[in-house]
């Protein structure tokens, strides 16, 4: 591991972004787009698929999982279900990291996006991603995870709630530099009359006692809200306490929104600093410090949704 980490030092860095996110949340589509929006920055990447069950890719992947193990083989080897396979796939891929290493190394590309499963357990219980990402990151790859969740979720309080405690728990799991993403912000038109306030205090996780009351007296399934007021209350006190989601808007169609999350994932994995890239530098400085206003922010992320 030693010899591994001085020959990695020696070459120039390499970056990446882990895309994860429950199922339908559009990692695929996302890592396929920012791709594309790379390729017209001149900035060369490589796609990894590290979902065994993908069969839907919309890019090419030079790496890819697939070629190692899939989740149908498993589940006819060992008689497993689709969620027990996966959970197999990725501690054999843990076991297997040398080959996960050797294509990586065999890349001329110093950027790289990484598609990985949508089972959220693997990134709040389980271990074998982590450990994966953690060996990438003792190597000299700086990563950030790109945490993709529906912009829809926002629609009903309860589920907005259970969408934070999913990022925090993640983040904590994963002990990575983050970005949570609402994604598909292109459909909250259709959501905004459901939303109890701006996209603000959703973007921003504002004062979250007000998204109490909203809960407070509804009904969700039959089941009375009021008997799980404390909670509730519980889990909201607990995301304030730590102080560490909050959400950027996606519409992976608009190159504008790209470009946003684009500088946000380039500051955290720290590409702003140390690729070697010529920049200017008071573009470089106000990537560095968010040196773009809070209004100018709000007219770009949430205006092009309003009516």
């Amino acid at each position: 591991m030693q010899k591994q980490v001085a020959t990695l030092q020696t070459r120039k860095p390499l970056f990446g972004q882990l895309v994860i996110g429950p199922p339908g949340s559009g990692k695929t589509s996302y890592c396929s787009r920012m791709k594309t929006f790379l390729g017209k920055l001149e900035r060369e990447v490589t796609v990894v698929n590290l979902d065994p069950a993908n069969d839907n890719m919309e890019y090419e992947s030079a790496i890819d999982i697939m070629q190692l193990v899939t989740v149908q083989d498993v589940m006819e080897q060992f008689g497993l279900g689709p969620n027990g396979a996966l959970i197999y796939c990725m501690e054999f891929l843990e076991a297997n990291f040398g080959w996960l290493l050797e294509q990586l190394k065999a890349s001329s590309c110093k950027y790289f996006i990484f598609d990985c499963p949508g089972q959220v357990e693997l990134y709040t219980h389980h271990n074998a991603m982590r450990n994966i990402f953690e060996k990438l990151d003792q190597l000299g790859y700086r990563l950030c995870t790109v945490h993709l969740v529906e912009s829809h979720h926002c629609s009903e309080p309860h589920k907005f709630i259970s969408t934070l405690l999913l990022s925090l728990h993640t983040m904590l799991q994963m002990g990575l530099p983050h970005v949570n993403v609402l994604s598909k912000a292109d459909l909250l038109k259709e959501y905004e009359s459901k939303l109890a306030f701006n996209v603000e205090y959703y973007t921003e996780v504002l004062d979250l006692n007000y998204l109490l009351e909203c809960i407070e007296h509804s009904s969700i399934g039959g089941i009375n809200r009021t008997k799980y007021k404390k909670l509730d209350a519980a889990i909201v006190s607990m995301v304030e306490d730590y102080g560490l989601v909050s959400f950027h808007l996606l519409d992976s169609n608009k190159d504008e929104s790209l470009l946003r999350l684009k500088n946000a994932v380039d500051k955290a994995n720290g590409y702003v600093y140390g690729a070697g890239e010529e920049q200017n530098v008071n573009t470089l400085l106000a990537c560095a410090v968010g040196a773009e206003t809070q209004t100018e922010r709000m007219e770009r992320d949430v205006d092009p949704y309003r009516s």
